[in-house]
């Protein structure tokens, strides 16, 4: 049965093995030989990421076929209202095309979540907000480009899920190994 990598990939973490520049990779936390990255996460996220060792399973994560749907926590800029969140759940229009309507909800800060280092940016005279975002699809820096896209940039983004994969109790840089029968 194949294996899949639960990861809990911190802030300013490279979802590659090497990098010419010396910064923080997947290869200062993740000693599996053969096991490789289905999908990535942009450095200034956080958050679930899945490896496997299995090519099969890594092209069914990553492929939109597929259309595995991937969950984030996102604190934006601003009180998020009941309009940006239609539109997000509607799909909102980028420069590369409508994205598909996502789920979008308002939430209270996790009790749960880690602080982050470097702290975000605060602004006294500018409140924050969190939303629970869910699509299925992935362009690059999608959930970013939509809240900016609606008026609320984001100031952090960690996703929490990746179809039946959940971050759960993983701290920042931790793992868990489990086998999964997802294969198609």
């Amino acid at each position: 049965m194949p294996k899949i990598l639960l990861f809990n990939k911190p802030f300013d973490v490279l979802c590659q093995f090497t990098d010419e520049l010396g910064r923080p990779t997947l290869a200062d936390y993740i000693h599996q030989p053969e096991f490789y990255a289905a999908g990535r996460l942009d450095r200034d996220s956080e958050g679930l990421l899945l490896l496997t060792d299995n090519g099969r399973l890594q092209q069914q994560i990553t492929d939109p076929k597929f259309k595995l749907a991937k969950t984030y926590l996102v604190q934006v800029e601003g009180e998020v209202d009941t309009l940006a969140l239609k539109q997000l759940s509607q799909g909102v229009r980028l420069k590369d095309g409508l994205t598909l309507p996502a789920e979008a909800k308002r939430i209270e800060q996790p009790d749960w979540l880690w602080p982050r280092n470097p702290p975000i940016r605060e602004r006294k005279t500018i409140p924050t907000s969190w939303l629970a975002l869910t699509i299925r699809e992935g362009k690059n820096r999608q959930v970013r480009r939509m809240t900016a896209a609606v008026g609320f940039p984001t100031l952090r983004l960690i996703r929490s899920q990746i179809g039946p994969f959940q971050l759960g109790a993983l701290q920042p840089g931790e793992s868990q190994m489990l086998t999964t029968n997802l294969l198609k």
